[in-house]
């Protein structure tokens, strides 16, 4: 017998998995809202991006699959898989796929 009111999102879990690439696309998977933050799974096929823009509060980006340049104030910065940055808030960043991508972001309200 199925449970259908089990989370799909229960027990141990592989990031990769959560969310996948569409050509051309920007994917992402909600995992987690609460008031005090988000943490949302992306997947960005080679040459899509986020434009330069700002948030009010604190962030941290992991990248689960492939890599991705960062821009922070202006200072670009190679992210690979494994790897994270801080975005800080207020802080304008931009992220642009040098190949497909995938990303976890974190956002802490404070």
């Amino acid at each position: 017998m199925v449970d259908e009111k089990k989370d799909p999102l229960q027990g141990v879990l592989k990031l990769k998995e959560l969310v996948s690439y569409q050509q051309g696309s920007v994917v992402s998977r909600e995992i987690i809202r609460k008031n005090t933050g988000t943490i949302t799974l992306f997947a960005f096929d080679e040459g899509q991006g986020l434009s330069e823009h700002t948030a009010p509060f604190d962030a941290l980006v992991y990248i689960v699959d492939g890599d991705a340049e960062i821009t922070v104030s202006g200072q670009a910065n190679k992210v690979s898989e494994g790897e994270m940055l801080i975005l800080p808030a207020a802080q304008p960043h931009a992220l642009r796929a040098l190949h497909k991508f995938k990303m976890m972001l974190v956002m802490i309200r404070s």
